[in-house]
């Protein structure tokens, strides 16, 4: 496993100002947030490799590290020991060995008891960091919870096995996570064709499309996730692809796509995930700065979605 921090493309800054520590003495922390500064699975627009960089520095707050929530008086970083790692040293334009540093840092990370948060990146890396966290919690027994407007369950990218549309057919296939233990929120578009939504049924996956949330309500949808997921699992990772909220508020993507959720209620409903559910590992993926303005309005989203997972955590483990 290496770490090189000092590439062009990668950076330091810690988030929210918690403790920076190098990767061979993190301690025995309760999150270690890490960075997959990669972009090489892409099929439009590249730029997510500078991802992890702009998330850490979309942040006006304190520089102290205190993070006091609004809404539930809680502060995450005093009631949870987080710390950053900085960035694995992924080879630039290598997707295989690269894939390969990313899922043995995860794996090493959660093997110390630490829920890892992995800042992306383009969604390839969810096959590598949600591998590394089953071979600590057990191939299989791990749900996974999936924010997107794509499915990414393709067959292949152009003959390629891996891309940012195919890590959770991967998953499905290499029994890290299986389809029965997967449920995913926020699909719209024209994709995946017809064979592959027939696949993703076969495997037990449960889907649920922006018309599903616009004809029902988030709420009740959120519902059934939290139930379906806590069965019977171990734990569960959460991904995040920042595509799942409308372009209008996340502009900074590789792949927009018109009529997903609001920022509202993608803050709301992670936090209230974190809080509901044991969550093991997540990662927050397809920010691309090159695309996100000059207001970084992407960027600050995804720096919000890390806190309320961080404060769904607290909330937690606080109690009522």
């Amino acid at each position: 496993m290496s770490w090189e921090p000092g590439r062009h493309f990668a950076n330091r800054p810690t988030f929210a100002g918690v403790a920076s520590v190098e990767p061979g003495s993190l301690g025995t922390p309760d999150v270690v947030i890490v960075g997959a500064p990669f972009d090489w699975g892409t099929t439009f627009r590249p730029g997510t490799r500078f991802g992890p960089r702009a998330i850490r520095n979309a942040d006006y707050l304190s520089p102290d590290g205190a993070r006091p929530h609004l809404a539930t008086g809680i502060d995450p970083l005093q009631v949870l020991d987080v710390v950053d790692a900085g960035d694995i040293g992924v080879i630039p334009g290598y997707l295989d060995p690269s894939m390969s540093e990313i899922a043995k840092a995860v794996e090493a990370i959660a093997a110390m008891g630490a829920t890892p948060i992995v800042l992306g990146g383009d969604h390839t890396i969810t096959f590598p960091d949600a591998t590394g966290v089953a071979k600590v919690s057990g191939f299989g027994s791990v749900a996974l919870v999936h924010f997107d407007a794509h499915a990414d369950t393709g067959e292949d990218h152009w003959g390629m096995l891996h891309g940012h549309g195919t890590p959770m057919r991967r998953l499905i296939e290499s029994g890290a996570v299986p389809g029965h233990r997967f449920v995913q929120i926020g699909l719209r578009g024209y994709w995946p064709p017809p064979k592959v939504v027939s696949w993703m049924q076969e495997q037990g996956m449960r889907s649920y499309l922006m018309s599903d949330i616009t004809q029902r309500g988030l709420d009740p949808i959120v519902d059934e996730a939290v139930a379906h997921a806590s069965s019977g699992a171990s734990g569960v990772f959460l991904s995040i692809d920042i595509d799942v909220v409308d372009p209008g508020m996340a502009p900074g993507t590789g792949t927009p796509e018109p009529g997903g959720l609001t920022s509202r209620q993608l803050l709301d409903t992670v936090r209230r995930l974190a809080r509901d559910l044991n969550v093991i590992g997540a990662d927050v993926v397809e920010v691309s700065p090159p695309y996100d303005g000059p207001g970084e309005i992407t960027a600050f989203l995804a720096n919000r979605v890390v806190l309320e997972i961080l404060n769904g955590m607290a909330e937690r483990r606080v109690g009522p």
